[in-house]
């Protein structure tokens, strides 16, 4: 996006501002409509289509902004510019109201840019009505009935993490999870958020140690294992996973056996593993920063739905636990259901398994009872547990 220049006229500085900011704002409000429409995955579609674009670099993460944010701010950008609807509108209409709402209220463009350029970026009768009703949105005030519409997340998710975490961490957590995710590198040049980092360590792995990561992919936890020493063997359900696994290895310069299996079933030798790490598929409620279009995708009834999964998770990796052995459950989520009921579940048919603590080391986990868990407010919320088979 061009900045004003006092030395240009202002009717030539905004013919500038539109030459230079109409193709990334059609291009941000295609994604978000075919995002809308056909239910594309922001994560995905946006880098084929900046791919097969001409945009510059900076336009490129112009656009990036547009469409993670407008996604992310989805409920509150709505509020704002219906208030001056009288009827429904076409998906494309409301793709570039929420590209137009996101950028007076949230980037704070100028609105000569925010509402010209942006109308000038779709064609055909809507230009009339989305001129119209951004005008009203820049002059309007921003207020919000409520914190779900304020914060953007749809009800279930406020009411549970209001259960979880009680209204104050629960505010500072969706506030947060309403900012670009920070970025954190391990000293091996991987980009890992520190959450999963915190996984790792609270593991202790020692040399030598045979680890099984059950739910590899792609495979960041489990060079970060090897990374320590400790034999790996990284399993995922999918090829096509598995090959990302593959890619982050030889990148990094680690040799482990990579398996294609459902980590239900892992077809591993019993009672011969020291450690088996299960970073479960879960409901990502932690991890709402880094995937803009998630908590729309989200169902409510989610976390209960998965739990069984995991439970099914935990106990084939207590199977393969040599007398002594360690297996840890991790799920980058928040709640009960994913969390202490999972680990009561899985203590009720496999009573040989003892809790473990984290130890000194993980300071920065909070005590959860059941699990301990990080706050979604510097790094990725997660809850973590540990067991050990009885000798």
């Amino acid at each position: 996006m061009t900045s004003s220049n006092p030395s240009v006229p202002p009717n030539r500085q905004l013919s500038a501002d539109r030459e230079a900011g109409v193709p990334s704002r059609r291009l941000a409000i295609d994604v978000l409509h075919r995002i809308d429409s056909s239910g594309a995955f922001a994560n995905l579609l946006l880098p084929k289509m900046l791919d097969a674009s001409e945009l510059s670099e900076a336009d490129r993460r112009f656009v990036t902004e547009l469409v993670y944010g407008t996604t992310r701010m989805q409920r509150a950008c709505d509020y704002l510019y219906e208030r001056y609807l009288l009827n429904e509108v076409e998906p494309e209409v409301r793709a570039a109201l929420r590209v137009g709402t996101y950028q007076l209220c949230y980037l704070r463009t100028p609105p000569h840019a925010a509402v010209s350029v942006t109308v000038e970026a779709i064609g055909g009768k809507a230009r009339s009505l989305v001129n119209a009703v951004l005008r009203k949105v820049a002059d309007g005030p921003v207020k919000f009935p409520d914190d779900a519409t304020r914060l953007s997340y749809p009800d279930w998710i406020i009411d549970h993490l209001n259960d979880y975490l009680g209204p104050d961490d629960a505010l500072a957590s969706m506030e947060a999870m309403n900012r670009p995710a920070p970025v954190t590198v391990r000293a091996d040049g991987y980009v890992q958020d520190a959450a999963s980092q915190a996984v790792v360590a609270a593991m202790a792995t020692s040399q030598d140690d045979l680890v099984v990561d059950l739910c590899a992919a792609p495979g960041g936890k489990a060079t970060a294992i090897a990374a320590t020493g400790a034999r790996v063997v990284a399993a995922d359900r999918r090829a096509s996973r598995v090959r990302l696994i593959a890619d982050n290895m030889m990148s990094l310069g680690h040799d482990m056996p990579l398996l294609i299996a459902d980590g239900r079933y892992p077809a591993l030798r019993s009672g011969s593993v020291d450690q088996v790490l299960v970073d479960a598929p879960c409901s990502g409620l932690g991890s709402l920063r880094r995937r803009p279009d998630a908590r729309w995708r989200i169902e409510p009834e989610a976390p209960s739905r998965l739990k069984e999964l995991q439970v099914q998770l935990a106990l084939s990796a207590a199977e393969l636990l040599r007398p002594g052995g360690v297996l840890t459950y991790s799920v980058c989520t928040l709640g009960d259901e994913e969390g202490k009921e999972v680990v009561a579940e899985v203590r009720h048919k496999r009573p040989d398994l003892e809790m473990l603590p984290l130890g000194d080391a993980t300071a920065d986990w909070r005590d959860g009872g059941a699990v301990s868990y990080l706050l979604p407010t510097k790094t990725d919320g997660m809850m973590i547990a540990r067991f050990v088979r009885a000798s």
